[in-house]
């Protein structure tokens, strides 16, 4: 199982706008990605509502896992935008 830790770089959290932005990228990936706050339960992270219901704040460590073929590149860019708190997936890494 491939995985990443990070922290949130999105000042306002998981919330509205940057979790939409993370949800595409999640579904963009075309792999199965989970994600959860340290030490909680994972999530679909292709789930708008299961990544809202986090409540995942700016700052926050999170972590994002796929047991897929192709998930450590995909993990690498999908932990990018988080921690930078991007407006779109990276294309490279």
């Amino acid at each position: 199982m491939a995985e990443r830790r990070v922290n949130v770089g999105w000042a306002e959290g998981l919330h509205a706008r940057p979790a939409s932005i993370f949800v595409r990228a999640a579904t963009a990936s075309g792999i199965p990605v989970t994600i959860a706050k340290a030490g909680g339960n994972p999530v679909n992270a292709a789930s708008m509502l299961a990544v809202l219901g986090l409540g995942a704040q700016g700052g926050e460590e999170i972590v994002l896992a796929s047991d897929a073929e192709g998930a450590d590149a995909a993990l690498d860019r999908l932990a990018k935008l988080v921690a930078e708190g991007l407006e779109e997936l990276p294309e490279t890494v």
